[in-house]
């Protein structure tokens, strides 16, 4: 069905035109600037230097929990947490009293950007590292269209074309599974958008990879130089297709340790377990997901529930306080600043520094996994991200951009895609 380049499609409030041409949205998972300003200096990365001096290198604020899943349903419904409600990786469900992965689709209170292009008449294809984002990021595509495609590199052996649009993946990319923690995963997810901008032909396509690498290797290493090269050359393969593409990434990344490579760790249930009676406050990790070897599930946002009537002004005074702690707000403070649903979130929220992770007691992290000394993020200063163009961008003076901007920034403010509509302002997470 051919559908007129004028199209509009209004989702959550925004406004966004129908593409124009293939358009590619990627999310570099944990992709500070550093990483892609290193390889360029390096000369590894010929095709994002070009695509910066030729089209658009913009800075952009993440969402706070500076977080995979919140994140990247930030990206894909162009909205804070507050509109589409997931709020963390994990969190305490208030209607069972359980601590769950908020991975499932019910747990969504927003329409995502594709799901209202396919909705239009648009081919949509959508690729994922790990399969945990997959049916949130697909939420709302009819897989049996013969118009959507989305799939998982850690589960691309079990696609099937009932669920994922597409059955043998694996043939379909040429490459064998990869390695969840692996920088392979990465390039599969890189690979299935080449083959699909190939050969499906999407009108609109997000692909999402893994923080494998950022984890383990800072910018400039050896380890992060070789990821960025291999992220290079899909780069220029995905801008030679024709495709109009918009980079961005779902947070930054920090070194979380001390100087003998031990990861440095507030333990908060230890620390309120001393000043309350033992267990009386719960402490949930949100950068809690299946995927804890690289991180031991310690980042640098917490979220605290507490009996009810408990006095929050002296802890959140001496948390305040605490070494390495940023920010130690009410849930309604939290939630103002930060655009969080108040009911996924604690009665307290934590944010700590640059190098400081939060965790729950010591006794119940397991860090056998961390090979390298903790890098880590979820807090404000893994906010700043890359936002890169192959095309110019006409921004508005003064305009301060969230990550989730992306794709009004990709169809809607593009060169050649006419006068830009109306935008939505959204709120700083400072």
């Amino acid at each position: 069905m051919a559908v007129p380049h004028d199209q509009e499609v209004t989702v959550n409030g925004r406004r966004y035109r129908f593409p124009a041409e293939p358009t590619v949205v990627v999310c570099l998972d944990g992709s500070e600037p550093g990483y892609i300003e290193a390889a360029i200096a390096q000369g590894l990365a010929p095709n994002l230097a070009g695509l910066i001096e030729s089209g658009a290198n913009l800075i952009a604020l993440s969402a706070i929990p500076s977080f995979t899943n919140p994140n990247n349903i930030s990206i894909i419904t162009g909205r804070p947490p507050v509109v589409h409600g997931i709020a963390g990786n994990y969190f305490l469900d208030p209607e069972t009293g359980e601590e769950v992965m908020m991975n499932d689709p019910r747990f969504l209170r927003a329409q995502t950007i594709p799901a209202a292009v396919a909705a239009a008449g648009g081919r949509i294809a959508i690729v994922t590292a790990k399969d945990k984002l997959r049916t949130l990021l697909a939420h709302g595509l009819d897989m049996s269209s013969g118009r959507a495609v989305a799939f998982s590199a850690e589960r691309a052996d079990r696609a099937t074309a009932a669920e994922n649009g597409l059955s043998a993946v694996l043939a379909y990319v040429g490459l064998p599974l990869p390695a969840v923690y692996s920088a392979a995963l990465s390039e599969f997810v890189f690979a299935a958008g080449v083959r699909l901008l190939e050969r499906f032909r999407p009108d609109l396509m997000y692909l999402s990879t893994t923080d494998y690498v950022q984890h383990k290797a800072g910018p400039g290493s050896r380890l992060a130089n070789d990821f960025y090269a291999m992220v290079d050359r899909y780069v220029g393969r995905l801008d030679a297709a024709g495709a109009l593409l918009a980079l961005t990434a779902d947070h930054g990344m920090n070194d979380k340790h001390l100087p003998d490579g031990s990861p440095d760790v507030l333990y908060l249930q230890d620390w309120f377990d001393a000043r309350l009676p033992c267990g009386a406050a719960r402490v949930i990790l949100p950068i809690t997901d299946p995927y804890v070897a690289h991180h031991g599930a310690l980042g640098s946002f917490a979220t605290v529930y507490l009996p009810l009537g408990t006095d929050l002004a002296p802890l959140l005074g001496a948390l305040a306080a605490a070494e390495g702690v940023t920010l130690a707000l009410s849930r309604e403070e939290a939630c103002r600043r930060f655009e969080l649903p108040p009911d996924r979130v604690g009665d307290i929220v934590v944010l700590s520094g640059r190098r400081k992770v939060l965790g729950t007691s010591r006794a119940r992290h397991d860090l056998s996994g961390l090979d390298e000394p903790l890098r880590s993020h979820g807090g404000l200063e893994e906010t700043r991200v890359p936002m890169i163009v192959n095309r110019r961008v006409g921004l508005p003076p003064g305009r301060e951009l969230r990550n989730f901007d992306v794709f009004e920034v990709a169809l809607n403010l593009a060169a050649g895609r006419g006068k830009p509509l109306p935008a939505t302002p959204a709120a700083s997470p400072a």
